[in-house]
């Protein structure tokens, strides 16, 4: 028992790893040979690889291993990614028969070493990505000797703590070069001298201390030093003096780390770099408050060449201690371009404003901004130079008096303050003269109105509540609308300049041949992305006019999508073709209408000319008088006879016919719906029920019978019986002559009993009429 306990417990736990375990997915490729393989969890390179494949991409998997034989086949490899697996053995001829490729990534992997025999074969790489793996050093022997090509190199990681001359032997040019030694202690001077031309160097070291020396060896090759990760806290800034000057043109410092002391020690550098045009900070910090002692800053003379200065996100930690920028005033009066974004920047003091005479491009955007601190920062003589302001995402709230605030800079031509809170448009605004674009998207507006400068060549207010756009505007030159509710095109004779419009993405549900031809002068136009009702006469208008959308709109066909009807919604309108009767369903619904109205009206004469109404309670009482079960033995009689009248023979039934009948003797039982009728019952019902509870139906016949309907109820349902149950329950008797021919046509059961029955006429003559009677009471009781 034990052991099959035992057993059962080995099987379970062998199927649940084998359900658990991930399961592997093949390959996919494609008719031009490239192949993905990322994420399909593999734990080896897959097999069956021929020389059809030119891109591989193995990324994310969890191969560890890459054999000799993996990839010997694919001799027309152009691309080979292997990052983010578990590598952590190559053999050495792994790449040998990869003459053709040209981009080799092994970032993210376990490697521990690398090896020279890895490259050797490799003479038409361009881009090898080497980061992220554990090795301590870059080979025992020179790796790059055989790549001439290489112009793309990532290397680096934590691990390194050296780096020697031979690690970039053979290197000549790069475009882009990305080193990662966080925690160098080491630094063979010239190891980076070798590369004689580099465009880009990416590198992050934790400490400044071998700093200098990476600069001096790039000091003729380098043109962008990006400086990550940086801690620049104890920075001291010293060449030697036969050192050259460098040719750099551009320094980023990403993610570092300054104090007011380092801070004056990179103003030296900037002052060394006597090519130096641009300065970017990103994610930096400054622990400081802006204490520069002058004497430190008299030591820089030389201003340079710089021209822009980019800061995104830059953190103060003492931000309300902060001095004022004063003492580098004078470093600033050549700067023509400055962004500095996402820093909480609330005010640029009127002194600074006045010392950047050369500026040209100031980006405040992501700021803390408003009117109070602008009436200070655009003060008499700020910015004289300017031409381009950004004020996007700000707190202003007025838009007449930003206006106002800018009058002072009179160069001004592009002005960007969207993304603030202009909930309402004054009337009427004063704006710099020189004003020819303007940006207001984002901002609330709802309306517009003539505080839109007339020089304005571009406009954007995209993105807004307007519901209609009327301006004047001569010289704009673009226009953008997007994201609004307006419903129909502006009107083009509006801006008789205009080259350019995009109002997609609005409420429009249509346009026509004129107001497209309006617009056909100009070169683009885009209005995709708004709800399109596709009614008959749009969709006409596009099968008919494709030349001309096809011209005049950039965005056409693929943005312009029906809205309605619903079973066409999301198609695109080029693409949809409504039935006749979607075309035309209110026209055909009132025609269907009026032709039912006519068909009533029509039926309403031919009933009230042919008595249609009378047929038809005629074929309602008929159906009630099928309804009844047919005559059978046991049914109950419990008159001689039913007498059909009209009311203007009662005198002569009553006082002649009822008297001679009911006092014979024996007496004989009569139906009269004068005495006998249930009352509160039905008509109809009265009289099929008198006409089955009697042995015969009396009908006396003349003129006033032959014009009453009832009388003609009672006939039809007598001859109902006649026919139904095959007897001869109908008895006539003519009180006066009647021709046939005045008798109506719908009596066409009267007309037919009298032509197949024999009646009793009522004589004149009293001598005949005992002999009437006697035919009477002989035929009622047959």
């Amino acid at each position: 028992m034990r052991h099959a306990m035992w057993t059962v417990w080995v099987l379970w736990t062998v199927i649940g790893l084998s359900e658990g375990a991930p399961k592997q997915t093949s390959m996919s490729c494609d008719p031009v040979g490239a192949c993905d393989g990322h994420s399909r969890s593999l734990s080896t390179v897959p097999s069956g690889l021929t020389e059809a494949v030119k891109q591989l991409d193995l990324s994310f998997n969890k191969i560890s291993h890459i054999r000799e034989t993996d990839l010997q086949t694919c001799v027309n490899l152009e691309v080979l990614l292997l990052q983010s697996n578990q590598i952590s053995v190559i053999e050495p001829n792994s790449f040998q028969s990869l003459k053709n490729l040209k981009r080799l990534d092994l970032s993210n992997n376990n490697l521990s070493h690398l090896l020279s025999s890895w490259f050797n074969s490799l003479s038409s790489l361009q881009v090898l990505h080497l980061q992220g793996n554990l090795y301590p050093r870059l080979g025992q022997s020179p790796l790059f000797l055989h790549l001439p090509n290489l112009r793309v190199l990532k290397v680096g990681n934590t691990n390194i703590l050296e780096l020697q001359k031979q690690d970039f032997e053979g290197l000549s040019m790069l475009e882009d070069f990305e080193i990662q030694v966080d925690y160098l202690q080491k630094y063979e001077p010239g190891s980076l001298k070798s590369i004689h031309n580099i465009s880009y160097l990416a590198l992050s070291i934790k400490e400044p201390i071998l700093l200098p020396d990476i600069v001096v060896d790039l000091a003729s090759s380098l043109q962008c030093l990006e400086l990550r990760n940086t801690d620049l806290a104890n920075f001291d800034f010293s060449l030697p003096s036969d050192a050259p000057s460098p040719l750099i043109k551009k320094i980023i410092f990403r993610k570092v780390q300054f104090t007011d002391k380092s801070f004056v020690e990179i103003l030296k550098m900037y002052s060394f770099a006597s090519e130096l045009l641009e300065i970017v900070l990103e994610d930096c910090e400054l622990n400081g408050i802006g204490a520069w002692e002058d004497a430190s800053l008299s030591e820089i003379k030389n201003q340079g060449k710089v021209e822009a200065i980019t800061i995104h996100r830059l953190r103060i930690r003492d931000f309300f201690s902060f001095y004022d920028l004063s003492s580098v005033y004078s470093l600033l009066g050549g700067i023509k371009k400055i962004t500095l974004t996402s820093s909480k920047v609330f005010l640029v003091p009127c002194k600074l404003s006045r010392n950047l005479r050369s500026l040209e491009y100031f980006d405040l955007s992501d700021s803390l901004m408003s009117e109070n601190s602008l009436e200070d920062s655009a003060c008499e003589g700020a910015w004289p130079s300017l031409h381009t302001l950004n004020f996007s995402q700000n707190k202003f709230e007025s838009l007449k008096k930003v206006g106002e605030l800018l009058l002072t800079v009179k160069t001004l031509t592009h002005l960007d303050i969207s993304k603030n809170s202009f909930d309402s448009m004054p009337d009427s605004c004063q704006w710099p003269r020189k004003l020819k674009y303007l940006n207001i998207s984002s901002t609330k507006t709802n309306t517009v109105t003539p505080c839109i400068p007339q020089t304005l060549e571009i406009l954007d207010i995209s993105n807004n509540q307007l519901s209609d756009f009327r301006l004047h505007l001569p010289h704009l030159k673009e226009l953008y609308l997007s994201r609004n509710k307006l419903k129909t095109l502006p009107d083009a004779a509006n801006f008789p300049n205009l080259v350019a419009m995009n109002i997609s993405e609005n409420t429009v549900h249509s346009f026509s041949k004129a107001q497209l031809e309006s617009f056909q002068t100009m070169g683009s136009l885009a209005a995709g992305g708004n709800n399109f009702i596709c009614s008959c006469e749009f969709l006409s208008f596009v099968h008919n006019e494709k030349a001309l959308l096809a011209n005049i709109l950039t965005d056409w066909p693929e943005n312009y999508l029906c809205d309605s009807p619903f079973q066409v919604r999301g198609k695109r309108v080029q693409e949809i073709q409504l039935s006749f009767s979607e075309c035309y369903r209110g026209q055909l619904v009132a025609a269907i209408c009026s032709f039912l109205f006519l068909l009533a009206l029509l039926t309403g004469v031919l009933c009230y000319r042919f008595h249609g109404i009378w047929y038809m309670k005629m074929m309602w009482a008929w159906l009630q008088a099928k309804r009844k079960p047919r005559k059978n033995i046991d049914r109950e009689i419990c008159y001689d006879a039913f007498v059909s009248y009209s009311e203007g023979d009662s005198y002569w039934v009553e006082n002649f016919m009822v008297q001679e009948l009911e006092n014979f003797d024996p007496p004989f039982r009569l139906c009269l719906h004068k005495r006998d009728f249930v009352p509160g019952k039905w008509i109809i019902d009265n009289i099929i029920d008198s006409i089955d509870k009697s042995h015969k139906t009396l009908f006396v016949l003349s003129e006033s019978f032959v014009k009453s309907e009832w009388c003609k109820y009672e006939l039809d349902f007598s001859h109902f019986r006649l026919f139904d149950e095959n007897n001869d329950a109908a008895i006539l008797i003519l009180l006066e002559p009647i021709e046939k021919r005045a008798i109506p046509q719908r009596f066409c059961k009267l007309r037919k009993i009298m032509n197949t029955k024999t009646y009793l006429e009522w004589p004149r003559d009293e001598a005949q009429q005992e002999l009437f009677w006697f035919n009477l009471r002989a035929a009622i009781k047959s």
